[in-house]
């Protein structure tokens, strides 16, 4: 069990942030952080040592705890073994560290390394609020959910949530500077490159580098010419990419990472994606029209059941994994650029039903059925 950063003082009690290692359930926990820290709350974070890495932000700041954890889902029956271990070890940490600093209450994102401070909140009496990032509740967050106080969805009706425990719709708590592109309008098409943003991720960067670039060199030529695309994918790929997209004619900006999203999404046109929690309230809240992915392998196919949040506003369009090959995406690539009008018209209507107020609905109702209560 290991602690870094110090504490500041604060004149609200403390609430306890605990997440997984990736950043789909980090990035929430950060956001919620950066205003719960706004209200003056103290704060602290327990995950385990992937999220390390992750730590943005408020949560970059904050006393940050590791507990022992580890993955039961897929795995070897030894592997599985070894993660309960480490697992209950975690509790018992956790549980320490919440005796220690007494706090006011719980709030878990999810993931594996999330479970052990949640559990040990059950076990002690400590108020557990849970927040689902997916339309399908997660495994861990399915069996935690039953003991919480609250229960924050992204989406509407999650699948799988208890119906003896209160649910409230929040949203996805996404960054601020995502948010704040809510009311920014749909770039410009007339005399400019049509922008294309390919978001690959590290689940989906591989195959989108070997179908965007062939579906690309189908288009017409004038299209060609005028596209410029600016795609995520890993390291060791960039050389392969580059080379599948020779003598496309199309401009090209191929990376790794990008470290500016907010301006990526202001400059472009569309975006090809997984569809993520975050990736997918952040698209509605950037106002930009979108080809998602799925990605056929998470858990519950709940990607599927997320890319319903912008194809049921007319945002964006819906590929299966199994469907996405480049003769059918060179078609609706085609359509859409060709069509401008329609563009504008999904970037509306996304725009127009986005949440970009998740950080602040949360924070509302830990303050309302949680802090008011005691």
């Amino acid at each position: 069990m290991t602690q870094t950063k110090d504490s500041s003082l604060s004149s609200k009690p403390l609430i306890i942030l605990t997440a997984g290692g990736t950043g789909g359930h980090v990035f929430p926990a950060e956001s919620l952080a950066e205003e719960l820290s706004k209200r003056g709350f103290e704060l602290a974070l327990v995950t385990d040592s992937r999220g390390k890495n992750n730590y943005h932000g408020k949560l970059n700041e904050i006393p940050n705890y590791s507990v022992l954890s580890g993955p039961l889902v897929g795995k070897s029956k030894l592997n599985k073994i070894k993660s309960l271990l480490k697992t209950c070890l975690g509790i018992v940490q956790a549980g320490i560290i919440l005796l220690r600093k007494k706090p006011i209450c719980v709030v878990g994102f999810g993931g594996y390394a999330s479970f052990p401070c949640c559990m040990a909140a059950i076990l002690l009496g400590v108020d557990l609020v849970i927040h689902e990032q997916n339309s399908v509740m997660s495994r861990t967050n399915r069996f935690l959910s039953k003991y919480a106080t609250l229960i924050a969805q992204s989406f509407r009706n999650a699948k799988y949530t208890p119906l003896h425990v209160k649910s409230i719709l929040t949203g996805m708590p996404i960054r601020a500077s995502i948010s704040a592109l809510n009311g920014n309008p749909y770039p410009k098409l007339q005399g400019e490159k049509f922008n294309l943003l390919v978001i690959g991720g590290s689940q989906g960067a591989k195959i989108f580098g070997e179908i965007i670039p062939e579906a690309v060199k189908l288009l017409p030529e004038e299209i060609r010419h005028n596209l410029k695309i600016t795609q995520q994918c890993k390291e060791e790929d960039i050389t392969a990419v580059k080379e599948i997209y020779a003598q496309s004619g199309c401009e090209l900006d191929i990376s790794s990472f990008f470290n500016d999203m907010p301006k990526l999404y202001t400059q472009s046109h569309l975006i090809i994606s997984r569809a993520g929690a975050s990736s997918v309230f952040e698209i509605a809240a950037a106002g930009l029209p979108s080809i998602l992915i799925p990605l056929p392998t998470a858990a519950d196919d709940h990607q599927t059941a997320n890319a319903r949040y912008i194809t049921d506003f007319n945002g964006g369009i819906a590929i299966t994994q199994k469907d996405f090959t480049p003769e059918k995406l060179s078609k609706i690539l085609e359509d859409l650029i060709s069509h401008p009008e329609r563009l504008q018209q999904m970037s509306l209507s996304i725009r127009r039903s986005a949440i970009t107020d998740a950080s602040e609905r949360l924070a509302d109702a830990i303050e309302k059925e949680i802090i008011t209560k005691r």
